[in-house]
């Protein structure tokens, strides 16, 4: 009996891409939506058929409508918690599809990361102490009793970005401050929209991530993942990462499922830590409520949370948990050499002032995991490489304009100072000499 197709909306990331990548690999027939010709999901050869589509409003609705009524029985994926957030208010105009996806109330719940902290505590977890202020007044108050750094964070990012977007202000995901002043100054610029980011205090180690499907509140599929090198350096998308044993950090997983059954959380997730290996310290930081950015790692390592969150929605079938391989690596390409290259070149820009890089160990390490055949890709595999090799056409061709455009400013500067030398008056008394010449 043929699988029930998926339709996937969002595939310009590598997360879509693995998606694709695990579903048609199984045999299930792919349709894809990409925002830009640049989506490496829809060069993938696992793609059924691929759309480019930017929008998100009432057409994307109906694009989704359109290949649904087309097909049999039509199941809906997407990735970012945006386009969650959209599909579940739209569900009423999707009646062709079943969605496998996060309600918006159980996104809500777990997108709150002050919610969050509080519901991790219950279950015996460390979080950071944070601070949450109404006021400049309130913080000038508080602040002399902070430790620095402290990192602000919005406690909603979702509810709080397009009254950012209204009033002109840069969405920052988190923010290093390292003194009273510097702190005031940074929430000062959101006085305008009566509305503060958290404080939260600097936890310091590597990022530990512990992916679960929960399916009637049980976990019927786990992974974990250390954050090895992230883009930027300081925190954010993880550039280079190791798969870890389950057999490691029993007890925090055990906490992780607990949590999530606190929330009545179904589907995948990711919890979240901050681990400082030298003191075994794991503080809990927040839930991604949806695939994350390094799904290539579980992928690659054999626990396909695309393939098992399919089985038990649209097949109706638990898969067990695999014994997938640990210590393995996966590094996404570009972002690891961005990240190189703000450690060599542009050190002061790395918010996190405790970090300290040694450049030989890092672009050694860096020309190590690039020279080893064991190290697997966010995008490059061998038998799906063209996702990868447009990818890679992109970026040269960005460079490219890049410097076409740099060059074409640095040649109309010349220009405009030779003009202006030429136009310059000479001096009263030192007019060149005329010569008539034959």
């Amino acid at each position: 009996m043929p699988h029930p197709p998926v339709i996937i909306l969002g595939v310009d990331s590598p997360i879509g891409l693995t998606l694709i990548r695990e579903l048609g690999e199984h045999g299930v027939p792919v349709y894809g939506i990409g925002a830009s010709a640049r989506s490496v999901g829809l060069y993938s050869r696992y793609l059924t058929k691929g759309y480019i589509h930017a929008r998100r409003d009432r057409t994307t609705v109906t694009l989704i409508n359109q290949i649904a009524e087309g097909l049999d029985s039509a199941c809906l994926m997407t990735v970012s918690e945006d386009d969650i957030l959209f599909l579940n208010q739209n569900a009423a105009h999707l009646p062709h599809t079943k969605p496998l996806y996060p309600t918006a109330d159980a996104l809500a719940r777990v997108l709150d990361k002050a919610s969050a902290c509080r519901q991790a505590q219950q279950v015996g977890l460390q979080v950071p102490d944070s601070l949450t202020v109404e006021s400049i007044e309130q913080l000038r108050c508080e602040s002399k009793n902070l430790t620095y750094p402290v990192i602000l964070k919005w406690a909603c990012p979702e509810q709080i970005t397009p009254l950012l977007q209204a009033h002109h202000l840069e969405f920052h995901k988190a923010e290093y401050c390292y003194d009273e002043a510097a702190l005031i100054q940074a929430m000062q610029r959101y006085a305008a929209i009566e509305a503060y980011p958290m404080l939260q205090s600097f936890c310091p180690g590597q990022g530990l991530g512990q992916m679960i499907l929960m399916h009637d509140g049980k976990p019927i599929l786990q992974f974990q993942h250390l954050r090895l090198h992230e883009w930027p350096p300081e925190g954010g998308v993880s550039t280079l990462c190791q798969s870890v044993a389950l057999t490691e950090h029993t007890d925090l997983m055990a906490r992780s499922v607990a949590l999530l059954q606190r929330l009545k959380w179904q589907g995948p997730a990711q919890v979240e830590y901050r681990f400082d290996a030298r003191s075994g310290r794991a503080v809990f930081m927040e839930i991604n409520g949806r695939f994350w950015g390094s799904q290539p790692l579980a992928y690659h390592a054999g626990a396909h949370f695309a393939w098992a969150t399919y089985q038990s929605r649209a097949l109706k079938v638990i898969a067990r948990q695999p014994q997938y391989r640990p210590d393995l690596r996966c590094r996404y390409a570009i972002p690891e050499i961005k990240r190189l290259a703000r450690i060599l070149f542009q050190p002061k820009y790395i918010q996190n002032k405790a970090l300290r890089f040694n450049k030989l160990v890092e672009t050694l390490s860096v020309l190590a995991t690039t020279l080893n055949p064991k190290t697997r890709h966010y995008l490059a595999t061998s038998n799906d490489p063209k996702p990868a090799l447009v990818d890679l056409y992109h970026v040269a061709a960005k460079a490219v304009r890049r410097i076409g455009s740099a060059l074409r400013q640095s040649l109309c500067s010349l220009i405009k100072r030779r003009h202006a030398e030429q136009s310059q008056p000479f001096p009263s008394g030192q007019e060149p000499e005329h010569s008539l010449i034959g």
